[in-house]
């Protein structure tokens, strides 16, 4: 297939016939692959240089230095993953050797006044920072500019659902977002039966901000019954529709399955993602009116998508 790509900026600045082309677009793409390349995103190059500087920083300490903001216990949704702590296609109901990947897991950098006690013992809970010269500023910088384009990218999307741009907005001023560095270490072996740098999945919010590293190989998507492999350019983002929204959208929009292919002699791999999710109390219905799936609280539904990978 021919990866399919989306200009954000230059939907932005269309007008009239134009826009209502590109967002026609933009909803065929969502209905039929559910992921796409996303360019004129307007994030700065700097800032992503930096966050990649002390993401590879990072994953570069020795084990006990990273192993130091591991999350305190079972359940805590952030700080420093290992290899062997994680499953993705567990949250499938599919039983497979844990995924070879390790990653460092960052929420929310503010607590809303009034939130949930519920709020505050999961997705509020504290990010333990690693102490690495400029990491936490590069971080906050980089998880701040995410929060802004995934909110252009909803407007785009009500749009694209020909909604009035601003129809997300009521329900994304306090987003559960959450920001993960991934690094997939070199294979030198074979992996053992069904096991994957991460395993086929699907997302669980709004809509994921994947930047891969430039030029790497292994992320791959399904398209009917075949593996599709995903293009990593510079100077774009993959975005992929997750499960939230095709309940939003009472499947209109697709949650494309997804993994990360191991495969011997394999060289590292990085990427970030950072994975939109509506604020703690929006509630989700079908924006159809139908009654294809029963509302849901965004945050309850986030917290049962996370128990559900074995963490």
């Amino acid at each position: 297939m021919t990866f399919p790509r989306f200009d954000l900026a230059a939907f932005e600045a269309a007008k009239g016939d134009d826009r209502a082309l590109a967002a026609a677009r933009l909803d065929s793409i969502c209905q039929q692959t559910g992921f796409l390349v996303l360019e004129g995103h307007g994030v700065p190059q700097p800032l992503i240089d930096d966050v990649w500087a002390v993401a590879r920083a990072f994953f570069a300490q020795e084990a006990v230095a990273k192993q130091a903001v591991a999350p305190p216990h079972k359940g805590y949704p952030y700080g420093y993953l290992g290899p062997d702590t994680e499953a993705l296609a567990l949250s499938k109901g599919v039983e497979t050797p844990p995924d070879l990947k390790e990653s460092f897991n960052g929420g929310p950098l503010t607590v809303p006044a009034g939130a949930s006690q519920a709020a505050l013992d999961f997705c509020y809970r504290p990010t333990s920072w690693p102490d690495l010269p400029g990491f936490r500023p590069a971080w906050e910088a980089y998880y701040t500019v995410m929060e802004d384009l995934a909110q252009r990218i909803m407007r785009a999307f009500a749009a694209a659902l020909q909604l009035p741009e601003g129809h997300f907005d009521p329900l994304i001023g306090r987003p559960i977002s959450a920001l993960r560095a991934l690094h997939y270490p070199a294979t030198v072996d074979a992996p053992m039966d069904r096991q994957q740098r991460a395993g086929a999945h699907t997302d669980y919010g709004s809509l994921t901000i994947l930047l891969p590293q430039p030029g790497s190989a292994g992320l791959q998507v399904m398209q009917g019954d075949a593996w599709v492999d995903v293009p990593a350019p510079a100077d774009a983002f993959v975005i992929n529709i997750g499960d939230l929204m095709a309940r939003w959208t009472a499947d209109r929009w697709v949650s494309t399955l997804h993994r990360v292919i191991a495969r011997p002699g394999q060289p590292a791999r990085q990427s970030l993602a950072f994975f939109h999710q509506p604020d703690w109390d929006a509630e989700i219905v079908p924006l159809d009116g139908s009654d294809t799936y029963p509302p849901v609280m965004s945050g309850a539904y986030l917290m049962g998508k996370f128990e559900a990978t074995g963490r």
